[in-house]
């Protein structure tokens, strides 16, 4: 099976050294897709109001396959 990096860029890069083997292009979506919600769960509330969390996967070549994002905008309306 290929093994695919997820490497998460959430104000700063920090790379996937390890990897995870997976079935296809297909299923290495899904997971980067899965992986942002956790994410932003654990970032959002150590953050402002504005933050963007993206998940670049590259192949065991390191070409990159896909990449997803999640915004987050919080916008106060009383003070």
């Amino acid at each position: 099976m290929p093994r695919y990096f997820f490497d998460v860029h959430n104000g700063g890069p920090q790379f996937d050294d390890t990897g995870t083997e997976l079935a296809g292009s297909d299923e290495a979506r899904a997971m980067a897709k899965s992986l942002l919600p956790d994410i932003a769960r654990e970032e959002i509330p150590k953050g402002g109001d504005q933050s963007a969390y993206t998940v670049m996967v590259k192949d065991g070549g390191g070409q990159s396959v896909y990449s997803a994002t999640l915004t987050f905008a919080g916008l106060r309306l009383q003070r």
